[in-house]
C-alpha cells in the first residue's frame, strides 16, 4: 500500500489529489455507498481511460490505470487499517477491447488468470492510497470505438469496500495544447497575447472543449468573457496560502480529429504591479458537466459579462476519453523586473528574574511584488533571531530552529544564543508575518538588546535579491528598557517595528559570514565547534518548546541552503500532469 504523495502522484492516473492547491483531479470515479456498521473503504479512479487503436503495424500503445482505495479515518495520524486486503478485478467486460496488465513499478502483488486480476496487500492507510498501477492496450482486432468495463471489488476482515467499475474504451479524442512563445521577461503593466491553439490527434471528434487557464497571484486575465467562469483574483487575502486564480471556458462545437483551432481573438494576459515570479498554466479538456466540476473543485466561481470566447479552425484534418491526457497542459513562467521591501519587526519586553515573557517578533512584506517560489517550494526568506543576554529561549515558533552564535548547526536546542526561521514558499505583498517567542529573563540587565533580521535563505549571502531597501532588513529585541526603545521597523526611520540598522546590537550580528571558513551554510554540521560551542546567552540552560504560532513553513531542518526542485502536480482528465523547473537566477 502506497500513500499518494507529489512525487507518487507523477504516475498515478487515478485519484484526486492536487499538489501545493493547484489544480483539481478530473474525471473521477468511487464506487457507491455501502453499510454503515463496519468502517467502509472507497475504492475509485478514473471513470474512463481510453486506449490507442490497434496499430496496422508495430506493438499497441498503452495508456495507465491507476486504481485507488480511499479510508476516511480522520486520524490523520492512525496507521489505518491494518490487516491482509484482497482487491479483484473483474476483466472479462473488456475481452476483445483491452488487454490489462501490472505495471512495471506496480508497487502491488498482482497476479492475473484469465479474466481475472487479484492483488494481495496488507492494510489500508487513512486517507487516500494507491492499490496498483497496470497498462492497458487494444487487442487486435478490437474496433475504433469499442468499450467495456472493468469492475473492482475488495475484501477484507471488519471492513466492507464499495465496488467500483471504470470504462475502457478503443479510440476517442486526442487534444493537443500549442506551446506560445511568451517573452518571460517582463515589467509590471505589461500585457500579451495568448493565441492559444489545440490540435485534435485522435480518432473521434471533441464534443465541445473545456479551457482551463491558472494564473498565479503576479497576472491577469483582464477580459472577462461571458462563456467563462472566474474565481476572483489569486490571492485577494495577504493570508490566504492560495497563490492561483482560474478560468474555466466552455467553448460549444464539433472539434474534429486532425483539426487544429486556435482562439478568435487572443487571450491578454497581463503582470500585474506585484508581479515577481509568476506562472500561466493553459490546458484543453473535452467539455462536460463532471470536468467542470472537477475543475471547480468546489471553489466559487462567477461568469464573466463581456463578449463569448470562440475556437476558429485552422486547418482540417461521441464523446469519450483523451487518449494522452499528457499533452493536453502547458505552462510558461515569468519574471517580472519588480521589488519587495521585507521590513523586520522588533519588539519590547520587561520582565523580573525567573519570569516570562513574549517577543512578539517577524517581518512584513511592503510590496509592491508578492514573492512566490511556486516551482521549486523553497522558502522565500529566513528569519534570524539572536537572543538578548540574560535571557533563555522557552518556547519557539515550530519553523525555527537554534543554531550557534555564528549561525552553525546546532544538535541541542536547549538554551541556543540565535535562532533561524524558514519563510515558506509564498510571501503575498502586504502580509505581516509574526514568530512569539517565550524568553524566560535569568538576569535582568537593563536594554539588553537582541537582533533581528530577515535575510536570504544563503548565510554566506544575506542579502534579498528582491529587496531595493536593506536597511530595514534588521530591527531589535529590547529586554528591561530604561527609557524609549525604538525597535527599528518603519521605513522613515521613526520609532515603529521593524527596520532600522542604526543601533542594532552587533550591526550585521553575524547573520553574515561569520565563523565560516568554507562557504559553509548554517544547514551544515560543524564538528569543529561541537553542539556546545555557544552556551546560552544567558549563562543559564533552557528548554525551548516549539509553538505553532507564525505564518512560516516548518522544514524540519535547519539547513538553509537551495533545496531541489519539488514538483507541481496537476490533476486533470483522470491524468496527473507535473513539470518540474528551478527557480530563475537571484532566487
Amino acid at each position: 500500500m502506497t500513500r499518494l504523495s507529489p512525487r507518487t502522484a507523477l504516475r498515478r492516473a487515478a485519484g484526486g489529489l492536487a499538489a501545493a492547491g493547484l489544480l483539481a483531479a478530473g474525471s473521477l470515479a468511487v464506487g457507491a455507498p455501502a453499510r454503515a456498521d463496519t468502517p467502509v473503504l472507497t475504492l475509485g479512479g478514473p471513470a474512463e481511460t481510453a486506449v490507442h487503436p490497434y496499430p496496422e503495424t508495430g506493438s499497441p500503445q498503452k495508456s495507465s490505470l491507476g486504481l485507488t482505495v480511499h479510508n476516511p479515518d480522520p486520524d490523520e495520524e492512525s496507521m489505518g487499517y491494518e490487516g491482509e486486503v484482497t482487491y479483484t478485478l473483474d476483466l472479462s467486460g473488456i475481452e476483445g477491447v483491452a488487454e490489462l496488465t501490472p505495471a512495471e513499478d506496480t508497487g502491488a502483488d498482482c497476479e492475473i488468470t484469465g479474466a481475472t486480476a487479484v492483488c494481495h496487500d496488507w492494510g489500508v492507510y487513512a486517507g487516500l492510497s494507491s492499490i496498483a498501477d497496470f497498462d492497458l492496450a487494444a487487442v487486435k482486432g478490437s474496433k475504433d470505438g469499442a468499450s467495456g468495463t472493468i469492475q473492482v471489488t475488495g475484501s477484507a476482515d471488519g471492513v466492507t469496500f464499495t465496488p467500483f467499475s471504470t470504462k475502457v474504451t478503443v479510440g476517442g479524442p486526442d487534444l493537443v495544447m500549442k506551446r506560445l512563445p511568451f517573452e518571460q521577461q517582463l515589467r509590471p503593466g505589461d500585457v500579451q497575447s495568448a493565441p492559444i491553439t489545440f490540435t485534435n490527434k485522435g480518432t473521434t471528434a471533441a464534443d465541445g472543449v473545456l479551457l482551463t487557464l491558472m494564473y498565479s497571484r503576479g497576472l491577469d486575465l483582464p477580459q472577462r468573457y461571458a462563456n467563462c467562469e472566474y474565481n476572483g483574483e489569486a490571492g485577494e487575502d495577504p493570508f490566504d496560502d492560495f497563490v492561483w486564480a482560474t478560468a474555466l471556458c466552455s467553448v460549444p462545437g464539433s472539434y474534429e480529429p486532425g483539426a487544429t483551432y486556435t482562439l478568435g481573438e487572443p487571450l491578454p494576459v497581463k503582470a500585474t504591479e506585484r508581479a515577481f515570479y509568476d506562472t500561466f498554466i493553459y490546458r484543453i479538456d473535452e467539455d462536460s458537466a463532471a470536468q467542470r466540476s472537477a475543475q471547480r473543485a468546489g471553489a466559487p466561481f462567477s461568469r464573466g459579462t463581456g463578449s463569448a470566447l470562440t475556437m476558429n479552425k485552422v486547418t482540417s484534418s461521441a464523446r469519450s476519453a483523451d487518449l494522452d491526457p499528457w499533452d493536453n497542459q502547458q505552462e510558461a513562467d515569468f519574471r517580472t523586473e519588480n521589488t519587495a521591501n521585507f521590513v523586520a519587526v522588533g519588539d519590547t519586553a520587561d520582565g523580573a528574574v525567573g519570569e516570562t515573557v513574549t517577543a512578539d517578533l517577524g517581518f512584513r512584506n511592503d510590496g509592491p511584488a508578492w514573492i512566490g517560489y511556486i516551482r521549486s517550494g523553497e522558502p522565500v526568506a529566513a528569519f534570524d533571531f539572536t537572543v538578548p543576554e540574560g535571557a533563555v529561549v522557552t518556547r519557539m515558533p515550530d519553523s525555527c530552529q537554534g543554531v550557534t552564535a555564528d549561525g552553525m548547526y546546532r544538535e541541542d536546542q536547549n538554551g541556543a544564543p540565535r535562532y533561524v526561521c524558514d519563510a515558506s514558499m509564498t510571501v503575498r505583498d502586504g502580509a505581516e508575518i509574526s514568530l512569539p517567542f517565550d524568553l524566560r529573563i535569568t538576569e535582568r540587565l537593563p536594554d539588553a538588546e537582541g537582533a533581528v533580521r530577515i535575510r536570504n535563505t544563503w548565510l554566506t549571502d544575506p542579502a534579498l535579491p528582491f529587496d531595493p531597501k536593506p536597511a530595514d532588513n534588521t530591527a531589535r529585541l529590547v529586554l528591561n528598557g530604561t527609557g524609549s526603545a525604538d525597535t527599528g521597523g518603519t521605513t522613515d526611520g521613526t520609532t515603529g517595528t521593524g527596520g532600522s540598522t542604526e543601533g542594532t546590537a552587533g550591526g550585521d550580528t553575524g547573520a553574515g559570514t561569520g565563523g565560516q571558513e568554507d562557504g559553509q551554510t548554517s544547514g551544515t554540521p560543524d564538528t569543529s565547534s561541537g553542539a556546545g560551542s555557544s552556551g546560552s546567552t544567558g549563562g543559564t540552560s533552557g528548554s525551548a518548546s516549539t509553538d505553532t504560532g507564525g505564518f512560516l513553513a516548518s522544514t524540519g531542518s535547519v539547513a538553509l541552503m537551495a533545496t531541489a526542485a519539488a514538483v507541481i502536480a496537476l490533476a486533470a482528465g483522470g491524468v496527473l500532469y507535473a513539470t518540474t523547473r528551478r527557480r530563475a537566477e537571484g532566487v
